[in-house]
């Protein structure tokens, strides 16, 4: 009898199991249906836009051709491991120069965290795309792995403001933040160094340099600085086909995924964001001080960095 109910529970408990094991096998398998259904939007909707779009947002250029070498210096090559990084300033870019920095050194490779941030912003450090004849870029750009990493455009900016304005930073100040302050900021005579401006207390407002951005005096001077230029002129998705488009928002789920994809992920980790992040919910803060239509300007000033990343 004692045989018999065994024999009875037995398909119950290997249905149990077949269940357990069913379950976690659909469960891993819609992880992964998800991590790759983000790829797959991301990259659609970068399609729609740029097809939908074409002549407005590539500004005329069709293929590699039209572009200079200038406009193609933000890309990044390891030809050892067959990578392209369209590295954008303000979006976790130190840490991705950090990781193709060690990958360049011999196996195994050092922890990326331990490199000196200023060390992967020295001029000539990496090897870029334009270095190559053009029917070497052609051949890098068809067969290599190519990725950028994006971020909300409104974000991006606070985050260079903090970075270049709010810091004590010589350079920016003495080559934008003086003018910005002449122009927009009721100063007819700025200090003359960052140091004097500091200790006075003066310094451009965010609303002065979001007046900066838009006044149509200052693009017709020069294009914008790197660190505030539009993230779609400075990667051309529509004339380069990314195969990895990661997001701030999601910088530590994107960036494991991405060294997943390269097979990498056992020999490389990537570095953890700092706190002082500049955060989303902090945008509505930061621009109470921009008046409602100088925020649509703005809008449009950077529409096909929203559009194209889903922002």
């Amino acid at each position: 009898m004692e045989t018999c109910r065994r024999f009875l529970l037995l398909p119950g408990l290997l249905g149990s199991i077949f269940l357990i094991m069913f379950f976690y096998q659909w469960d891993m398998s819609n992880e992964n249906r998800a991590e790759r259904t983000d790829q797959e939007l991301r990259q659609q909707l970068l399609r729609e836009t740029c097809d939908g779009n074409k002549e407005a947002f590539s500004e005329g250029k069709h293929s590699l051709e039209d572009m200079t070498d200038k406009e193609l210096e933000n890309l990044i090559v390891d030809d050892n491991h067959g990578i392209i990084y369209c590295y954008i300033p303000k979006v976790a870019c130190t840490n991705w120069k950090r990781v193709m920095f060690v990958l360049n050194q011999s196996e195994p490779y050092d922890d990326p965290s331990s490199v000196p941030s200023d060390l992967v912003h020295v001029p000539k450090m990496f090897t870029l795309l334009n270095s190559f004849p053009r029917t070497e870029m052609k051949a890098k750009l068809k067969h290599y792995t190519k990725f950028l990493f994006v971020r909300d455009p409104f974000v991006r900016l606070i985050s260079a403001y903090r970075d270049k304005f709010v810091r004590h930073n010589e350079y920016y100040y003495e080559k934008f933040g003086r003018n910005i302050l002449r122009l927009y900021g009721n100063q007819s005579d700025p200090p003359k160094t960052v140091d004097e401006a500091f200790a006075s207390g003066v310094r451009p407002s965010f609303y002065n340099f979001i007046q900066y951005l838009l006044d149509p005096q200052t693009v017709k001077k020069e294009p914008f600085e790197p660190h505030w230029r539009q993230m779609t002129r400075l990667c051309h998705p529509c004339l380069i086909q990314y195969d990895f488009v990661g997001h701030q928002e999601t910088l530590q789920e994107d960036a494991e995924l991405l060294l997943k994809t390269l097979k990498l992920e056992d020999d490389i980790k990537f570095p953890p964001s700092y706190e002082n992040m500049t955060s989303t919910s902090s945008v509505l803060d930061w621009f109470r001080t921009v008046p409602l239509e100088d925020r649509r300007k703005l809008y449009k000033l950077y529409k096909w960095d929203f559009r194209s990343f889903g922002y």
